[in-house]
């Protein structure tokens, strides 16, 4: 059994109050995290809201965000981004209270560049609500579809090249 596997198989404990979290149904956290992939794709915030518990951490690009108050900071920083967003399921699993998926984002900028890059996340429920979400991504995919002008792409392109070096 690989360690990814093993890890998941494990009781989870909180990190604030050490208790041992209840599992939860798995067919409830597949549809709610179906519904929250829905509802980021209509990117209206107010109906995302509900999904996340009041003390919710969201964790990307080295940053961590906290409560409510960080997660419509997050949402907001999100769709300003994006003109478009449409997600495409490659892989999910749901084990205890962690709903692991690698997906493909396919958007479109206000400059009219399309993105269709591999993502994934880890949703970390707790009573059917989201304590946690970590998001794991490229953001040299992501600055090169934003990015304008000939210099930063160039600079972009150069990062990419020299971060293959020696593996291709």
């Amino acid at each position: 059994m690989s360690s990814f596997f093993y890890i998941l198989n494990i009781k989870y404990t909180s990190s604030k109050d050490k208790k041992l979290i209840e599992q939860q149904d798995k067919s409830k956290i597949f549809k709610l995290a179906s519904d929250l992939d829905n509802d980021l794709e209509s990117q209206d915030i107010e109906r995302l809201v509900p999904y996340f518990s009041e003390d919710c951490e969201i964790e990307m690009l080295g940053i961590k965000l906290k409560g409510k108050s960080g997660l419509k900071k997050w949402l907001n920083w999100f769709f300003a981004m994006f003109e478009s967003i449409k997600f495409e399921p490659i892989v999910i699993i749901v084990e205890n209270n962690i709903f692991f998926e690698e997906f493909y984002i396919h958007t479109s900028f206000e400059n009219g560049k399309q993105l269709s890059v591999k993502l994934a996340e880890i949703l970390e429920y707790e009573e059917y609500k989201i304590k946690s979400l970590r998001l794991y991504l490229d953001r040299l995919e992501f600055a090169d579809a934003a990015l304008d002008g000939f210099l930063s792409k160039k600079l972009v392109k150069l990062i990419k090249k020299k971060s293959l070096k020696g593996l291709l």
